[in-house]
């Protein structure tokens, strides 16, 4: 996992988060599928926002013919874990009791914090 994953912009997020629900290699139709019922954007500002993320590192694309076909190059998982570890540090000051005291103040309820709690036990986090 790498932790200098740097963060993206609100628009290029959720382009990303519906090409890792789409199977992939996803033809902009399958991004435009998952994407517009939620966000709708013009096709050519989607296209920019591709290719931005292509510029970025974090979508590779493939030319067949005259389609185009786009792979997550970062996974869901390690753009997560890099962005929490950046959220931890920048805004608790890699503290941890003001970390877990944030995170109950939240808006959690006690059986989310309860699931919290039983996956840190069984380490499944």
């Amino acid at each position: 996992m790498n932790d200098s994953i740097r963060r993206l912009p609100d628009g290029e997020l959720e382009v990303m988060q519906a090409l890792w629900a789409c199977k992939t290699p996803a033809a902009r139709t399958d991004i435009e599928a998952v994407l517009f019922p939620v966000h709708p954007m013009a096709v050519t500002t989607l296209l920019t926002l591709l290719t931005r993320l292509s510029e970025k590192g974090f979508v590779t694309i493939e030319k067949k013919g005259r389609r185009s076909f786009y792979t997550p190059a970062v996974s869901q998982e390690d753009y997560l874990a890099s962005q929490s570890r950046n959220f931890f540090e920048r805004l608790c000051g890699g503290n941890l009791s003001v970390f877990a005291s944030a995170l109950c103040d939240s808006g959690l309820t006690k059986e989310e914090l309860d699931q919290l709690r039983t996956l840190l036990e069984r380490n499944e986090l």
